[in-house]
């Protein structure tokens, strides 16, 4: 199994069961789909309704359907298993240790993928310095998953 990261537990809502994730996961809508089974604390919860309150992503589970049926799981980090989001040809965290390819050359290696005022970048860690690149069309011309390639589009002056 191959967990992926996809938010945290900050609270209850009402007294049925039902708690408040806050999650930055970009493919929140398939992730959430009612059936799905979210991972905390190593145990498999099922999805039985989802919905957006707020800041917060709504979430009840199959058979817990009580306030004190949840306690337990509030400030625990949640996880899902990679098989739900087989639509999704990569994540931000498969580019993590990809090489980046810009001009023919490689420049250096994705430290990390951020969300920066909701634009995404690339961090790229050179030689002596580190490299910001939109994660857009726009900059990315290919990525290679197989040869774990990142090809930067070349512009002059980007970098």
């Amino acid at each position: 199994m191959d967990k992926i990261y996809i938010g945290k537990i900050v609270s209850t809502h009402g007294i049925k069961g039902e708690v408040r994730i806050i999650s930055n996961f970009k493919y929140k809508t398939i992730a959430f789909n009612k059936n799905n089974e979210l991972i905390i604390n190593d145990n498999n919860y099922v999805i039985e309704s989802y919905r957006v309150h707020k800041i917060y992503d709504m979430i009840k589970f199959k058979d817990y359907n009580n306030i004190n049926d949840v306690l337990n799981i509030i400030n625990k980090k949640v996880y899902i298993d990679r098989k739900y989001l087989n639509k999704i040809s990569y994540l931000d965290e498969d580019l993590i240790g990809m090489n980046v390819i810009y001009n023919n050359k490689n420049i250096g290696v994705i430290e990390s993928v951020e969300n920066i005022k909701n634009n995404p970048i690339i961090i790229v860690k050179t030689n002596d310095e580190k490299k910001y690149i939109p994660n857009n069309k726009d900059f990315i011309e290919k990525i290679d998953l197989s040869q774990n390639k990142v090809y930067i589009k070349y512009m002059e002056g980007l970098i």
